[in-house]
């Protein structure tokens, strides 16, 4: 018998399954509450249990609507989200269980392990923060935003997904597409009446390409303008869940969104993120106004928007006499994860094995992955474009590794997925170094989901990571995607299985933060208006006038009014990044001193490495970041060594 579950989503049974999943849910939670005794052993677990047997089950309907998304997923994925949401709401406002934890504390504080104590401290804190000791009122019209808030997420997310289907720009004059990858000019010719065309879409790989190589500046502008003008209607929504966000954290006794945002994180307050962000924005932007001056020296006229990343492609070449497209053919998608897990062998003596079982889609697989020799957990990848699936790379956690009741222990599963360039019968998946950097962060997520050691579901993996220290391990296995040793082991080139010759990788690495203090900026950016976009109540017009006055001070080129980015800003508005998308530079302070203690180790025999294996991704949520870090480098973490990857001078 196979020690996972089998991937199956029975659409047109799926919502009575899920009434009767819930159903049987509530009877299984009266029983429990009646018990006279409450123990860890009686109580906690089970209730763990059955809320990691509900998450199995949700999973693969949430993972098919991402990634094979049609009406049948959108109607059945609307249709369970209220189901799903109700319910979750009541049980997290249940003062019995709410005071049944407490009691549980009381009682057994001095004999619970310290992965069971986080369980039920976090549970304390979650109860809290869903309002369950409030009066029935309240919790009524907490339960009522909950649910909203998840319809109107799942609008805004699959708005943005329908306008990028929608459009597509025809062109018929081949010099207009002179000088793109010869593997997009392929995926975008078609022959219409005798008549060959290009299809140019909003697809990452399409439009990058274009944005990036495109000759003609008329076609990158109309281009740029679809996407970022995609999904006017999602500005309703933004005021919508913006409202409803404002008005829940005040129903829970905070004064906005911010700070209950920042309950279940490592930052202290409002004032640390934003001093944060503000002193990096401060280091930055000398050396990112030196880096646009340059960029604007070799425009014949005043840059736009829509001709940043022609520009910057053309100074990338002038710099460092590199051309990307040099080196995609060294990118052959599948020997580059070959390549990924040989280094992640080498790193933390892991091994993947393919599986041969039939999925979702043609171009999905799945590996066994083994730690010291043993079955340790199962990934699925699903790595190409493709107009079914949602825009964007993720990592989706499946099962999580625990022990049930019986003390049976459950290994972990879980889903990378991609948006790599398609690959045809005549030409395969070729990659940009952006891909590989993107494919290395999804997997540092997933190792550190699925390596994980702790009996606890709920806190297993990244179950119960603070959100602004999730992106760490993806951060800092990312960095290695420039390391010579590492990219000799998977660059190689698809016809001839020549290694990327030395002088290229050299011109790789040193391109490596080509314009980065102008990215740090348009981080920040981002950052500064998710987190002050939080911090009371804004509408309408204010949102984008929020928007202008933070470019002010971040924008080197001042965007086009049809920008309208934040109908598109999908982390804040369709994930959960909402007062949190600093997360990524917190995270990234602590990957860059990681990593460059890995690298200074020598990589492969660095003991750090071994100590982040056994501290860090054994761990998962059972301790605080803050805990699990000192534990790792016996110091606190230094923010010099952020500015230091990313090549800004003090």
């Amino acid at each position: 018998m196979s020690k996972f579950l089998q991937f199956n989503c029975d659409l047109d049974n799926f919502i009575s399954k899920l009434k009767k999943k819930i159903e049987n849910n509530n009877k299984q939670i009266e029983q429990l509450l009646r018990q006279s005794n409450k123990t860890y052993s009686n109580f906690v677990k089970p209730l763990e249990m059955m809320e990691e047997s509900l998450e199995e089950f949700f999973t693969p309907l949430s993972h098919l609507n991402a990634v094979n998304n049609s009406e049948a997923t959108q109607k059945v994925y609307s249709d369970a989200l209220p189901i799903i949401t109700e319910y979750s709401t009541l049980l997290s406002q249940n003062l019995d269980i709410y005071n049944a934890y407490k009691a549980i504390l009381q009682k057994e504080a001095s004999t619970l392990n310290y992965a069971q104590r986080r369980v039920v401290d976090l549970n304390i804190q979650n109860f809290e923060l869903s309002g369950a000791h409030l009066g029935e009122q309240t919790k009524k019209r907490l339960q009522e935003i909950n649910i909203s808030l998840s319809e109107l997420s799942n609008d805004f997310s699959q708005n943005l997904l329908n306008a990028t289907n929608a459009y597509s720009y025809i062109i018929t004059d081949k010099k207009d597409i002179e000088g793109l990858p010869q593997s997009e000019i392929e995926n975008a010719k078609y022959e219409e009446d005798g008549v060959v065309k290009y299809k140019l879409t909003l697809q990452m790989p399409s439009y990058i390409a274009y944005m990036t190589y495109g000759p003609n500046r008329e076609i990158r502008e109309e281009l740029y303008r679809a996407y970022v003008s995609r999904a006017p209607q999602n500005e309703q929504i933004i005021d919508k869940i913006l409202s409803l966000k404002d008005e829940m954290s005040k129903l829970l006794g905070f004064k906005n969104y911010a700070q209950l945002s920042l309950a279940t994180k490592m930052a202290k307050d409002e004032k640390s993120v934003l001093n944060f962000l503000n002193s990096l924005l401060k280091d930055s932007i000398s050396q990112a106004k030196k880096e646009f001056q340059i960029l604007q020296n070799i425009a014949p006229y005043k840059l736009e928007s829509h001709d940043t990343s022609f520009y910057a492609e053309l100074l990338k070449k002038e710099q460092y006499e590199i051309d990307e497209e040099e080196y995609r053919p060294y990118f052959e998608q599948q020997s580059v994860v070959n390549g990924m897990f040989d280094f992640l062998n080498k790193l933390f003596n892991i091994k993947f094995e393919k599986v041969d079982e039939m999925l979702w889609h043609e171009k999905a697989s799945s590996y066994h992955v083994y730690e010291n020799g043993i079955l340790k957990a199962k990934i699925y990848l699903d790595l190409e474009a493709r107009e079914s699936k949602r825009g964007g790379a993720w990592m989706h956690n499946w099962q999580s590794h625990c022990t049930n009741e019986e003390g049976v222990e459950q290994l972990a599963t879980a889903f990378v997925v991609c948006n790599f360039p398609p690959s045809k019968k005549t030409t395969p998946s070729l990659l940009r170094h952006d891909d590989v950097v993107t494919l290395f962060h999804e997997m540092g997520h997933t190792i550190h989901h699925i390596l994980s050691t702790v009996d606890e579901n709920e806190v297993s993996g990244v179950n119960g990571v603070e959100w602004d220290a999730v992106e760490f391990p993806s951060q800092f296995l990312e960095n290695f995607a420039y390391e010579p040793k590492v990219l000799k082991m998977f660059a190689k080139h698809y016809q001839t299985q020549q290694v990327l010759p030395d002088e290229m990788i050299e011109k790789l690495v040193k391109s490596k933060n080509f314009l980065s203090a102008m990215g740090m900026l348009r981080q920040l950016e981002f950052s500064i208006f998710d987190f002050k976009l939080h911090t009371k109540l804004y509408k309408g017009k204010a949102v984008q006038d929020l928007l202008d006055s933070i470019r002010e001070k971040t924008a080197l080129i001042k965007p086009p009014k049809y920008n309208k980015f934040q109908n598109g800003f999908a982390h804040i508005f369709a994930g959960g990044y909402a007062a949190g998308y600093y997360s990524y530079k917190w995270a990234e302070v602590l990957s860059a001193d990681t990593f460059y203690e890995v690298v200074d180790e020598g990589i492969f025999d660095s003991k750090t490495a071994k100590n982040y294996l056994n501290t860090i991704l054994h761990n998962g949520g059972a301790k605080s970041m803050d805990t699990l870090y000192y534990e790792l480098m016996q110091r606190e973490p230094d923010v010099s060594k952020l500015l230091r990857l990313n090549g800004i001078s003090q």
